[in-house]
């Protein structure tokens, strides 16, 4: 099976149109990129923006008759549905034919974090460390596999904190990994909570390939917060300032709050958001991202 892609900017085209028109003329997949250099922090609930000069790239399977004529063909149906133009704007290449699940994964590699805590791909030998705490995660869908610099530091910090036999809460779970090391690390029980179903789907997913199905419970936001002794929320500093009340209400009295998905220059005004309740323990700062780490007073 050989594939050849169709790229071209979409300029001032409907995202949708785009989307229905490839499509129709038979594209397997369509894939939006940002061609500058424009990242998209915190858009709302729901919200999907895209980037001021974006990339469309749809991906196709050769026919017998070859990439040209079938790249011309769909060219063609393409310019009678978005306008002429995009004859004269877009590229056609082959793509190579290749076990793209086993590239994808090739430069996945095991992860410590702090003193014990591993995160490690599910095919990947167990670390040759005796006190390792291992928590097996292939990428996704999901947000956080420990690559990004803001779940790395909530997992370092994790690993330091006392959660054995505590309740506590991932908001803003993606893929789970936070609310299953802390049951790794020995946390009781946690509530997982996500706004986005694929999110959900992917911590039940990601709980029972680690044994600990039975002592999570994932659900929407909607469904409310019980208290904890630990909160975790890697997520955005809007949300982060406006779910302040309800993060402060859902942390027990002695307990910890870990907030990250920041920027360093967003930490001043998530931590006013909460100084009233907590004592900042400290902010850990990685690249341009932070965390803060902070108890709730007894």
């Amino acid at each position: 099976m050989t594939f050849y892609e169709i790229e071209f900017p979409l300029a001032d085209l409907s995202s949708d149109a785009v989307e229905s028109a490839l499509l129709e003329v038979g594209a397997s997949s369509i894939t939006l990129v940002d061609r500058g250099d424009e990242p998209v922090l915190e858009p709302k609930p729901g919200e999907i923006r895209l980037w001021s000069d974006t990339l469309v790239r749809a991906l196709f399977q050769e026919s017998p008759a070859g990439a040209a004529l079938d790249a011309a063909r769909n060219l063609d149906g393409l310019a009678g549905v978005l306008g002429p133009h995009i004859t004269r704007t877009a590229r056609v290449r082959r793509v190579e034919n290749k076990d793209w699940e086993r590239v994808w994964l090739a430069d996945w590699k095991s992860m410590r974090f702090g003193r014990r805590l591993w995160v490690c791909p599910t095919a990947a030998e167990l670390p040759d460390d005796p006190d390792a705490v291992v928590v097996r995660l292939d990428p996704g869908l999901a947000f956080g596999t420990g690559t990004h610099p803001t779940t790395a530091l909530c997992l370092q910090i994790l690993d330091s904190l006392p959660v054995v036999g505590r309740s506590v809460i991932d908001y803003g779970c993606g893929s789970g990994i936070l609310g299953i090391a802390a049951l790794k690390l020995g946390a009781a029980h946690v509530w997982a909570v996500d706004l986005d179903p694929q999110a959900l789907l992917a911590t039940r997913d990601n709980a029972a390939r680690n044994g600990v199905s039975s002592s999570i419970e994932v659900q929407g936001i909607e469904a409310g917060l019980r208290p904890a002794y630990c909160v975790m929320a890697n997520i955005l500093a809007g949300p982060l300032i406006e779910l302040a009340p309800t993060l402060t209400r859902a942390c027990e009295p002695g307990g910890y709050l870990l907030l990250s998905g920041l920027l360093k220059t967003q930490a001043y005004a998530v931590k006013a958001a909460y100084g009233a309740a907590f004592a900042m323990v400290q902010v850990v700062e990685r690249d341009e991202w932070c965390c803060i780490y902070a108890r709730r007073g007894a």
